[in-house]
């Protein structure tokens, strides 16, 4: 399996990686720094660059559904790497940054709201979380609330906790539909702070000051309990 260098370290921007095989239009890697999609938050973009300085744009990077290998995609009719080359990879940084900004405003948004989380989507401009309640908060509390954690400069701390820990801890997991993956003897917990201490295995800043101040923005009513806040950098 690829080794996941993004889980060490999400500032990583780039590394050099071995080819180990391709399917497709995608390309598989020994150790890779883009994210694949999942728990909301986009998969990477960026370039490979070959040995000979030929560039191949990443469009899209995901879990083979059948295998959980990371595949990176690239367009329809790109020749291909073989099977040992070896590529540099280059991230989108800007990108990538400003989703590890936008998911960890949502850790904090999540540890504003005493309720079960229904759903989100974490995006460059805007991201939201949904959830489990029947009235709609005030927004500019919230707000509030949230951007004094992000002036408060708190550190995030990667760390694990065994699968046993976390079925004698449902409560640490805030989503209803999405369960950590379970099953190979720890998850991957982030910690802000003292506000938020959950689960993720998405890519974070290292401290909430680097987020910058956000903004409430559309709140939307989907469904008799279920409420739709949407964030957005102020």
């Amino acid at each position: 399996m690829t080794r996941e260098l993004f889980r060490e370290d999400s500032y990583l921007k780039e590394c050099e990686a071995s080819v180990s095989a391709t399917k497709d239009n995608a390309i598989m890697l020994d150790q890779t720094i883009f994210y694949p999609t999942g728990g909301g938050q986009p998969g990477d973009t960026g370039v490979f660059v070959l040995a000979n300085g030929q560039e191949l744009n990443i469009i899209n990077t995901l879990k083979d559904t059948d295998t959980g290998e990371i595949l990176h995609v690239v367009d329809e009719g790109t020749r291909l790497p073989n099977a040992g080359d070896m590529i540099t990879c280059r991230i989108d940084w800007k990108r990538r940054h400003q989703l590890m900004r936008m998911h960890t405003a949502l850790h904090i948004m999540c540890s504003k709201i005493d309720a079960p989380v229904s759903g989100g989507s974490i995006g460059v401009e805007k991201s939201r979380l949904d959830f489990d309640l029947p009235e709609s908060p005030d927004k500019e509390a919230l707000a509030a609330a949230i951007n004094g954690e992000i002036e408060a400069n708190l550190s995030l701390e990667i760390g694990e906790i065994t699968d046993d820990e976390l079925n004698a801890n449902p409560d640490l997991i805030r989503t209803m539909s999405v369960k950590p993956p379970m099953g190979q003897g720890s998850v991957r917990t982030i910690k802000v702070g003292s506000v938020d201490y959950q689960p993720c295995g998405g890519t974070h800043v290292k401290n909430t000051g680097e987020i910058g101040l956000i903004r409430i923005g559309k709140v939307e009513k989907k469904g008799k309990q279920n409420r739709r806040i949407n964030i957005h950098f102020a």
